[in-house]
């Protein structure tokens, strides 16, 4: 059995937990919208047309932010098309996907949904085969009170108040060779510093992310974030990153560990974005928007696009069915993302439904939470307050891709007014549990709320329409307490949470 010892203080804290950081993505793209969010023939589906029982998960999920919409589908999107009457809109090709975009669902559709669900939205502006003006009557049609030709537009369309959209994409992964309109990093650069002035002229307030390498493995990784902020370093205020895992060659010990390569992709990031200030001699932080990240089957068949004269209306695309191992590595990124909270400000999870998604949709049909629902339900749920310093000591174990790392990856939050904190873990290893002592130093625990655990089982497990709850969360009763510490077994290739109420032997500090 390895072990672990995670020492925690409610005085180390990081940074507050940032709401943001349990996003979603919507993005025009299989059946994400149609039949997955929006479905007006669906027994459940509201006046507007969207389905209550996808609603009623995607508030469970605890999503706190939705990006829209897109990803590669913005990239050659006319926005105009998706507002006005629908008997109106006209039926377009959408270049990223090769299908047939008909335009029943748009902004305002939108953001009648994401006020259903709770949400904040995050806009995309198509800098692909647009640009700034573009941009910026956008931004007008959405936020401007009213008295201008596109406030008015919105209004006879329905939505009498602006809908304050905050957070802005300045278009998305424009370094990409797949990307309609790609450009070179100096280019984009200025385009977007350009379009974030105009926009700021309408409003200073707004908070506008930048693209930065779709991944990092790109050939221009690193240079390309250099050149991005030196153009616009003063104009935004994010940078954006994308990562996918999936295991390579069957490497599954190395695929739990997936939260090591994030881990160097943000600490990377921030670097170059700090030389970039340093240069500058600026004071000024640019934060990180982690605005797609998930498991994906890259390689799988459900992922290849139609082609030739094939334009299909949502067909079924990227519909990743996930496995308990699946589970285990959501876990992991989110505690890297939490980890990572003094930068790490916003995040997406892509996609929210049936699109390399945790909600999964039958047409006409039943929703169902797909393994990877339930650690991301979890941490939004219980992640709050601030983010502690964890100080970790114990077993090893050894990988191809990442070589020697801690057996067990955790991160701790505090929540000053309820006087709990949560502890989330994954125990890394395929083969041996992990026996875990939690020392609180400086605090004292009352009590154990609860201890659920994913994995350790049928790794390949996976929840189905018909046996949606094959792979669940589970009580983990080792949960106890020794002396002043806690105590727990975390199962081989697993994730838990533990849940205390703890109270501090000193003042907390502010």
């Amino acid at each position: 059995m390895n072990t672990a010892r995670l020492m925690l203080d409610p005085r180390r804290r990081v940074a507050p937990v940032p709401r943001r950081l349990f996003g979603s993505f919507v993005e025009h793209l299989g059946r994400c919208v149609y039949t997955g969010i929006y479905e007006p023939e669906h027994p459940t589906a509201d006046p507007d047309g969207f389905r209550r029982d996808v609603l009623a998960l995607v508030r469970e999920l605890g999503v706190t932010t939705v990006r829209y919409p897109g990803g590669n589908f913005v990239s050659s999107y006319r926005w105009e098309d998706g507002v006005g009457p629908v008997d109106r809109r006209p039926p377009r090709l959408d270049l990223a996907w090769h299908s047939l975009e008909t335009n029943a669902f748009g902004l305002d559709e939108f953001m009648r949904w994401i006020r259903k669900a709770g949400a904040e939205p995050i806009m995309a502006v198509n800098l692909g085969t647009r640009g700034t003006a573009e941009a910026v009557d956008l931004l007008e049609y959405a936020n401007h009170r009213g008295g201008s030709h596109l406030a008015d537009q919105r209004r006879d369309n329905g939505a009498t108040d602006p809908y304050g959209i905050r957070l802005w994409c300045l278009g998305n992964e424009m370094d990409g060779p797949w990307q309609v309109g790609a450009r070179t990093a100096p280019e984009y650069g200025r385009l977007a510093a350009q379009t974030a002035k105009a926009m700021r002229r309408f409003d200073p307030a707004l908070e506008l992310i930048a693209c930065g390498s779709s991944y990092m493995g790109m050939p221009t990784f690193g240079s390309w974030e250099r050149d991005v902020l030196t153009e616009a370093y003063d104009d935004v205020d994010l940078i954006s990153l994308h990562a996918y895992y999936q295991p390579v060659d069957d490497d599954l010990p190395s695929f739990l560990a997936s939260a090591e390569e994030m881990d160097r992709y943000i600490d990377s990031v921030t670097a170059i974005a700090d030389s970039v200030g340093a240069i500058r001699r600026s004071s000024k932080k640019i934060m990180i928007a982690f605005d797609e990240w998930n498991v994906w089957y890259q390689s799988a068949a459900p992922s290849t696009p139609p082609s030739g004269e094939d334009w299909p209306v949502a067909p079924p695309l990227l519909e990743d069915h996930y496995s308990v191992a699946d589970a285990v590595v959501v876990g992991g990124l989110l505690i890297s993302l939490l980890r990572h909270s003094d930068r790490v400000t916003a995040a997406c999870q892509a996609q929210l439904v049936n699109v390399i998604a945790p909600i999964m949709t039958e047409p006409g049909g039943s929703a169902w939470r797909q393994t990877i629902f339930h650690p991301f339900a979890r941490t939004a749920r219980h992640a709050r307050g601030a983010v502690l310093d964890v100080l970790r000591d114990g077993s090893t174990t050894t990988t191809d891709r990442h070589g020697e790392i801690d057996a067990v990856d955790a991160v701790a939050t505090w929540d000053d007014a309820a006087g709990e904190m949560a502890v989330f873990l994954v125990n890394r290893a395929l083969a041996a549990p992990a026996e875990v002592t939690v020392d609180l130093s400086g605090a004292q625990v009352r009590g154990i709320i609860e201890c659920v655990t994913v994995g350790g089982t049928d790794l390949d497990a996976r929840n189905t329409a018909r046996g949606p709850d094959h792979a669940a969360p589970r009580p983990n009763d080792t949960a106890r307490r020794v002396g002043s510490d806690i105590r727990l077994t975390l199962p081989p290739a697993s994730w838990s949470m533990a849940r205390l109420t703890v109270s501090p032997s000193e003042p907390m500090s502010a």
